[in-house]
């Protein structure tokens, strides 16, 4: 085993796969000085991060690195020692984006200008079933009258644009506030309303953020209404106010993600949990070991990732800038990257 390390920390190796109905996948097991920056992040920030959801890892072998990673002072030895970084490629580009948790005004009852419902999850609603599409929900009132309201907001755009996000902040008339969290969905598939700008000759790809979708909308209100209808994914919550004003939203583990250190990702490549080493360009580059701690509907492939950026305005205001290329590389416990590799 020690000499098959060394051969991997000397260079490179290039595996491809096959997932069944998709492009051929490829996993390619790097060393650490591949990974462009690594010598100088803050590896106890993400040891800290890692910290908060391995426990929720199911495997023996993360259960191992995860006891193992507690009785550890020395951040950057310990992901050296026990993972190897792992680059895995579908044959589509990187796309980096960001979200947020929004901060938002609204009320528990229904009011003159409160007038848009936050739904919690219907007892009809099955997994993995559809359930009514976003228009139907919003144009034909078939969650009227059934107490589902968990509060309600003064503005349609903030309704579609929390459900993108999946959870946030409300500020209620009264003084207090109340969080919520993602609860469920409707079984559709998510469509992008920026792309669909795009394709109606509105805006040219590189203009399109979530700050350009909501002005439109407002600008245009009866258009705005039906764009926002051609996405028929519709989100559900629940009430989460247990958590700690400090601390950030739940992730898909059910534990708070943390600004700068938690991304979303699709697991059906990148293990929840796992640490994920991300080289992101654009405007302001980013090169840091985060932890796949989220998923998303729209973060679909094995270069894909969502960056949490934090909570309120600002926050939203650098998430929706970020549109950016890159790479992202998982590391894996030793055991699996060689298991990647057929013949070791």
């Amino acid at each position: 085993m020690r000499a098959l390390v060394a051969m991997m920390l000397g260079g490179s190796l290039a595996v491809a796969g096959q997932t069944a109905g998709a492009a051929p996948l490829t996993h390619e097991i790097l060393s650490f000085d591949d990974l462009r920056g690594w010598e100088t992040d803050d590896h106890d920030a993400a040891m800290s991060v890692f910290l908060e959801t391995c426990r929720d890892m199911d495997p023996p072998q993360w259960q191992a690195l995860c006891n193992a990673a507690v009785d550890m002072d020395d951040a950057k030895g310990f992901f050296e020692l026990f993972f190897r970084p792992v680059l895995i490629e579908d044959g589509d580009p990187m796309l980096f984006t960001g979200y947020f948790e929004p901060e938002l005004e609204g009320s528990r009852e229904r009011t003159e200008r409160y007038q848009y419902p936050i739904y919690g999850v219907p007892s009809e609603l099955s997994s993995g079933e559809q359930f009514h599409s976003r228009e139907e929900i919003e144009t034909e009132g078939v969650l009227e009258g059934k107490g589902l309201e968990i509060a309600w907001l003064d503005d349609p755009v903030d309704v579609f644009f929390l459900q993108i996000q999946g959870s946030g902040r409300i500020r209620l008339r009264d003084g207090t506030g109340l969080r919520v969290g993602y609860g469920g969905k409707n079984g559709h598939e998510y469509k992008s309303i920026g792309k669909e700008l795009v394709r109606r000759d509105v805006y040219e790809p590189h203009q399109v953020s979530a700050e350009v979708i909501r002005n439109w909308v407002k600008r245009n209100p009866e258009e705005g209404r039906e764009l926002l209808h051609h996405n028929p994914s519709y989100v559900f919550f629940r009430e989460v106010s247990e958590v700690p004003a400090d601390k950030g939203p739940l992730g898909a583990m059910n534990r708070s993600i943390t600004a700068g250190r938690s991304i979303a990702v699709d697991p059906s490549h990148t293990p929840l949990g796992a640490p994920v080493w991300i080289e992101k360009a654009g405007a302001e580059p980013m090169r840091r070991l985060m932890i796949a701690q989220d998923t998303g509907s729209a973060i679909k492939g094995s270069q894909r990732a969502d960056i949490f950026y934090g909570t309120g305005d600002d926050a939203g205001r650098e998430a929706g800038r970020i549109r950016d290329q890159g790479r992202m590389v998982v590391l894996m416990p030793i055991q699996r990257a060689f298991a990647l590799a057929p013949g070791f």
